[in-house]
């Protein structure tokens, strides 16, 4: 199961996703924490299921940088200068 754009999923719709895991099934979930588009007061689920998950040891997080970029040279360097910044 693939659950894509996860950061603008609620900590319900996360829980809810999670919970559906089969028998000899695999999860992936990808999400980028600089780009949550939720309302006002409405928390990630991302971020909240990376809080309460972390410890758990068969569950694991990956983390990208700008270098795993495989899209147009400059997005690169976008996100690089965002990086830089530090307020996103």
């Amino acid at each position: 199961m693939v659950l894509d754009e996860a950061q603008n999923a609620t900590s319900m719709q996360m829980k809810m996703f999670l919970t559906r895991l089969g028998e000899g099934s695999r999860m992936v979930i990808t999400g980028d924490r600089t780009q949550i588009d939720l309302p006002r007061g409405v928390s990630s689920g991302l971020a909240d299921a990376e809080r309460l998950l972390k410890s758990i040891d068969k569950i694991s997080f990956n983390y990208f940088t700008s270098k795993d970029v495989v899209r147009h040279p400059l997005v690169a360097a976008i996100i690089e200068a965002y990086e830089a910044d530090g307020t996103v």
